[in-house]
């Protein structure tokens, strides 16, 4: 085995020789993976097309002594780690360049006890893999809502998903997590034991060492719950928000409605010659009784007049994916986020302006809902996890999409001008806000993180 050149963690390069590789591969139960090898490029290839990064040394996990052998390498040799899970990271940041890759991707047991509502989940799984072992029991827990992202990265955010109104955050229902930690050793933490650790994982991201297992409090769901999608031409997108925030105030919590700006895709239920215009869409969920579905809903039908609607009953799993064919792998990828304290009206004529100026038919401006009346989201204290974003009541994510880097520019300053205009307090002079200024809370409500 020939010696591999290694970017180490401080930003310089060390020569790895056969002498240290060949012991440390066979010591692994997973493949250890350089360039040209067979899978080097699939297991470097994550969700947002923009990143193209090329570890010099890829392990291809297959449990946790391997997760443990990894870090000890790396830490030995001082060299520069990265960490993919489902490889989502918009960001990027689940590889590395030259350094080494630790790829727990083939990580994927799934183990629920149904009695005790609990699920212990390892770092490989996604979403819908989880979806479909914990639905077997009528159990889900709130998390995301597109079914190939990971497990693992969504968890450590935070997260949230459909019924988090209902249940609050996925970090709300994490019970315990086992962390491989920089020293090589496995730590359990929980509210029990290793207490500041717990604290720091559950929305501190993977800043504390490698999570190789997730145990899940689980809520009785489905199978089937009531939901769809209401569309309407963005003439009416004004009108129809102004309703929506008050509505989301009275809404049971149960149920949820998230809206998303963008030009209409191809979806069965839409006229043909309405298809690549403006839209709102907004996507109605309800985890309660399935026959009263249909009447709590049925208001979001008459905030104007629709140009398409697709409602019903569904089971969970298939609402889990209804919106990943927008979400497919391969595309250019560039987000902004918002946290929103309220729902104004200048928000509104913002998000109405620029979903007039959309740079590709990708981009899109979503907006979640996790608080408002009453939310479980809401309910916990800023200080008893690392996520300080409990006032929050919708997320916004500017989302450009596109497929070709001759767009980069264009759609990339298009997400940066909205997210610029939209924090800008009354009467604040418009400029690029420096990246050191932190957490901010602007006059209009609105939390934002630069």
């Amino acid at each position: 085995m020939n010696a591999v050149e290694v970017v180490t963690g401080t930003g310089g390069k060390v020569s790895i020789d056969a002498a240290k590789l060949e012991p440390f591969k066979a010591g692994l139960r997973g493949m250890l993976l350089r360039q040209g090898d067979a899978g080097y490029d699939q297991a470097r290839t994550i969700w947002n097309a923009m990143i193209d990064k090329r570890p010099a040394l890829i392990v291809q996990c297959l449990g946790v002594a391997d997760v443990m052998r990894s870090v000890n390498f790396a830490r030995d040799n001082g060299l520069l780690l990265a960490v993919k899970g489902g490889g989502h990271n918009i960001a990027g940041n689940a590889v590395c360049d030259g350094g080494l890759l630790v790829d727990l991707a083939m990580m994927k047991s799934v183990r629920v006890d149904a009695k005790a509502r609990r699920a212990n989940v390892e770092p490989g799984v996604k979403l819908g893999e989880l979806d479909h072992e914990t639905q077997a029991f009528g159990l889900a827990v709130p998390l995301g809502i597109n079914s190939t992202t990971g497990v693992a990265g969504l968890t450590l955010g935070g997260g949230f998903g459909w019924f988090s109104r209902k249940h609050g955050l996925t970090i709300d229902n994490l019970v315990s997590v086992d962390v491989v930690t920089a020293e090589g050793q496995v730590v359990r933490a929980s509210e029990r034991e290793n207490k500041d650790l717990f604290w720091g994982i559950r929305g501190g991201g993977g800043n504390f060492g490698i999570v190789t297992n997730f145990e899940f409090q689980l809520h009785p769901l489905g199978p089937e719950v009531f939901g769809g999608l209401v569309v309407y031409p963005l003439d009416q997108a004004k009108a129809a928000l102004m309703k929506y925030a008050e509505f989301v105030e009275k809404m049971p919590e149960e149920m949820s409605i998230w809206f998303v700006l963008r030009k209409a895709p191809p979806l069965p239920f839409l006229p043909a010659d309405f298809v690549g215009k403006e839209m709102i869409g907004f996507a109605i969920f309800y985890g309660g009784e399935v026959a009263k579905g249909k009447q709590l809903t049925d208001p979001v039908r008459h905030w104007g007049k629709p140009v398409g609607e697709h409602l019903g009953p569904m089971p969970y799993t298939a609402w889990q994916q209804v919106i990943d064919p927008l979400l497919t792998p391969g595309f250019r990828n560039y987000w902004k986020s918002h946290n929103l304290a309220m729902i104004s009206e200048g928000f509104i004529d913002t998000v109405v302006k620029f979903a007039g100026q959309l740079p590709s038919p990708h981009t899109e401006i979503a907006c979640a809902l996790i608080g408002a009346g009453g939310s479980k989201a809401s309910k916990v204290a800023e200080h008893e996890m690392a996520w300080a974003h409990r006032g929050t009541k919708l997320v916004m994510n500017i989302h450009g999409r596109w497929e070709t880097p001759a767009e980069d520019q264009k759609v990339i300053g298009w997400a940066r001008d909205l997210w610029n205009d939209n924090h800008q307090p009354p009467g604040r002079p418009r400029g690029r806000i420096p990246r050191d200024q932190g957490m901010l809370r602007s006059a209009a409500g609105v939390y934002w993180l630069p």
